[in-house]
C-alpha cells in the first residue's frame, strides 16, 4: 500500500474556488505515495478524521500568513492572506507535528511551520531587505533562479551529498527570526533561511524553493522520496 499524503489546498478567493497544482501531485505519485487533496475547512472534528486516514503532510506554497499570527501589524506590502488556511494548518499541526508525524513544507509550508513554532517573517522582501538576489523569478519555474549553501551535516547536506545546490525562486516573504524548535539548513547568498527541520522530530523539513516545478531534477526526486519512504513507515 502506497503511503497517503494529504496535501493543503490553493485557494482562489476570486473564484471562490480551492484548487492543486499537478506538479505536487506528479511529484508525490512518483516518489511512491498517493496524494490527496485536502478539503479547505477549519472544522476540527473533519480535520481530525482525515488526519487519522493520512501517512504524511505536505504543506504547500500559497497565500500570505496573516502577521497577527506571529504578533506584527499588517505592512502595505503584505499580499492577501487567507486566514481560514492558516486555522487549517494550525490544526493540521496540532495533531502532526505534536503526534511527531511526517511533514513536508514548501514555500508557504516553511513560512507557516515556522511561525507555527513561534518565530516570525519579513512580511515583503523588497521593501524590508537590500539584497541583490532575485526571490521572485518569471517563467519557466523549473530555472535556477540562485543557488543554496547547504549547513555542514545537516540532514539535506547528507541527503543530496554536496555543499550547494541550484534552486528555484517564488516567494516574496521569508524567514526572519527562527522558531526555537528549528534548525537551518540552506542559507541563500544574502543570508535568509531557504531551509529548515526540527531535529527533535522524526521527519519534520520544509524548503523555501518549490521543487515541485524541477520534480525532475535528481535533488528534488531525492527529497519527495525520503519523504515518502518517512511516510511509508507510518503505516
Amino acid at each position: 500500500m502506497r503511503p497517503m499524503i494529504g496535501l493543503v489546498p490553493l485557494y482562489d478567493e476570486k473564484l471562490n474556488s480551492y484548487w492543486m497544482l499537478p506538479e505536487y501531485m506528479q511529484a508525490i505519485e512518483e516518489a511512491g505515495g498517493l496524494p490527496v487533496m485536502l478539503p479547505l475547512t477549519s472544522q476540527k472534528t473533519t480535520i481530525t478524521q482525515l488526519a487519522q486516514r493520512l501517512d504524511g503532510l505536505l504543506l504547500t506554497g500559497g497565500h500570505d500568513i496573516e502577521p497577527a499570527r506571529y504578533q506584527q501589524a499588517k505592512l502595505a506590502q503584505c499580499q492577501t492572506t487567507c486566514p481560514l488556511r492558516d486555522e487549517m494548518e494550525q490544526l493540521l499541526l496540532d495533531i502532526f507535528y505534536q503526534e511527531n508525524r511526517p511533514i513536508l513544507g514548501i514555500c508557504r509550508g516553511l513560512q507557516f511551520l515556522n511561525v507555527y513554532l513561534g518565530g516570525s517573517l519579513y512580511q515583503d522582501l523588497p521593501s524590508q531587505i537590500s539584497s541583490s538576489i532575485k526571490h521572485s523569478m518569471q517563467p519557466p519555474f523549473d530555472a535556477v533562479a540562485h543557488e543554496v549553501q547547504l549547513v555542514e551535516d545537516s540532514p539535506l547536506a547528507r541527503l543530496f551529498q554536496q555543499e550547494k545546490l541550484g534552486v528555484n525562486s517564488r516567494h516574496h516573504q521569508a524567514i526572519d527570526q527562527l522558531a526555537s524548535d528549528l534548525q537551518a539548513m540552506a542559507y541563500s547568498p544574502d543570508g535568509l533561511i531557504e531551509a529548515a527541520y526540527a531535529p527533535k522530530k522524526k521527519y519534520v523539513l520544509a524548503v523555501q524553493w518549490h521543487p515541485e516545478h524541477m520534480k525532475d531534477a535528481k535533488s528534488s526526486q531525492q527529497l519527495f522520496k525520503q519523504f515518502i519512504q518517512a511516510s511509508s513507515q507510518e503505516k
